[in-house]
């Protein structure tokens, strides 16, 4: 069964680093192009970065370019997000997604979230 577990979040202040870590299992994660998404209150969940396996791709959203770094450890079939220059609008749950080719067809998974609040 895939599944994905995402810790590292939490309470920061502006201008503070946070690094966020996804964590797979059931699936070949080293074939998986792994994201981080993250959704606010009232707000439609946006893709923050992505980054593939093996060719190691990485897309960052405009808000994201600059401030946050995506990596991955295929040997500990881990996925990170560096945080710095936090702002207060990068409050949101931090969710990991994997998309993974399926029997019939490529296939969406999500981890359960991780709170990150930044405020003073």
């Amino acid at each position: 069964q895939v599944h994905l577990v995402e810790s590292g979040g939490g309470l920061v202040q502006p201008g503070g680093s946070l690094t966020l870590s996804c964590t797979g299992s059931g699936f070949t994660f080293i074939t998986s192009t792994m994201s981080w998404y993250r959704q606010a209150p009232g707000k439609e969940r946006e893709l923050v970065a992505s980054i593939t396996s093996p060719g190691f791709n990485i897309y960052y959203s405009d808000s994201a370019k600059g401030r946050f770094t995506i990596s991955r450890d295929n040997a500990k079939n881990t996925v990170y997000l560096q945080m710095n220059s936090l702002k207060p609008e990068d409050t949101a749950v931090y969710y990991c997604k994997a998309v993974l080719k399926g029997e019939s067809g490529y296939e969406d998974y999500w981890g359960q979230g991780t709170q990150v609040t930044v405020s003073s």
